[in-house]
């Protein structure tokens, strides 16, 4: 009798247990779809920095010339120069801290829209350096993950659980909360203004030029990879692809073995590269520089005039 009361009992614990848990997680998803929901309008809202570029740049242009890259791309090349000079319309789509799994992500995202006639890449000594923050860093792309299927791929690389995770709908959201904020600020439009994706540099660097030589990292063979298929989309796509390696406020004593790879897979391909590395007529010059590695405004004018000279010498 004892047995079987404490049974029911039992029975009655779980039921209830297990109705709480249902109940938990419902709220959770509840929770979760709401925030996120609120994130996502919140995320495509915004009408200005740097967030709104990589909307812009996956989403909207439909310029003539786009310019992929990091800092060294966004800070360093001129979309008004090539406008002017080249009489085509220019957006750069550069992007502070980025890597080429982001610079492919975008490529594949305006690719399925439509198909510029030129695409300049500036190509980083460290672009094949194993480095987790560039996978880290693709966090900037997971806003888009749900409603870019051509990007997925991609950002998978971020991780084996990746998909599993994307199955919420604040995960995209979580780490840019605060530039989300910042981003639908009114005076985030006025903070640092950009000129079709360039954004100037003001500083000159206050230092010596240097020499030294490069350290040997180990590759990342998922870059290597990837960049393949970047110059290879061009390709199919009879886009005009330009490599462009833009020089340091720093001498290179050495060559460097990834900048070799990448010149390699250039030439095997038939696509330009152009090598600033070294070229005396800039890293000379040190009012052409913000820091060791960018170039201020007076440079960036006075490079993307060079890039514009060796492109119309060979295309125009």
């Amino acid at each position: 009798m004892k047995s079987g009361l404490l049974h029911k009992i039992k029975k009655k614990i779980y039921a209830i247990l297990l109705l709480k848990i249902v109940v938990l997680f419902f709220i959770v998803f509840l929770l979760d779809f709401t925030v996120g929901t609120l994130l996502r309008k919140l995320y495509f809202s915004q009408e200005s920095g740097k967030l709104y570029r990589t909307t812009y740049a996956l989403e909207k242009t439909t310029s003539d010339l786009l310019i992929f890259g990091s800092s060294t791309a966004n800070h360093e090349y001129c979309p008004q120069i090539f406008e002017k000079r080249l009489h085509i319309s220019a957006y750069n789509a550069g992007r502070d801290g980025s890597s080429i799994f982001y610079q492919y992500a975008i490529l594949q995202g305006v690719l399925k829209r439509y198909t510029p006639k030129i695409i300049l890449l500036n190509f980083d000594l460290d672009e094949f350096k194993k480095n987790h923050l560039s996978y880290d860093r693709m966090s900037s792309l997971l806003p888009y993950y749900e409603t870019h299927p051509e990007i997925q791929s991609t950002v998978k690389l971020r991780s084996p659980t990746e998909n599993i995770k994307l199955l919420s709908k604040t995960y995209p959201f979580n780490s840019l909360l605060f530039s989300i904020l910042v981003g639908n600020a009114d005076f985030n439009k006025t903070r640092r203004k950009d000129f079709q994706g360039f954004i100037p540099l003001k500083n000159v660097i206050q230092k010596p030029l240097d020499s030294g030589y490069y350290n040997k990292s180990e590759l990342d063979t998922n870059k290597i990879r990837v960049f393949n298929l970047f110059v290879r989309d061009c390709i199919d796509a009879n886009v005009k692809l330009y490599i462009v390696c833009s020089p340091l406020f720093f001498k290179l004593e050495n060559s460097e073995e990834f900048l070799h790879l990448a010149q390699n897979i250039a030439k095997k391909n038939g696509i330009e590269f152009y090598n600033f590395m070294n070229d005396t007529s800039i890293i000379n010059h040190p009012y052409y520089f913000s820091d060791v590695s960018h170039m201020n405004e007076v440079g960036a004018t006075f490079f993307s005039n060079i890039l514009v000279d060796k492109i119309t010498l060979n295309d125009f």
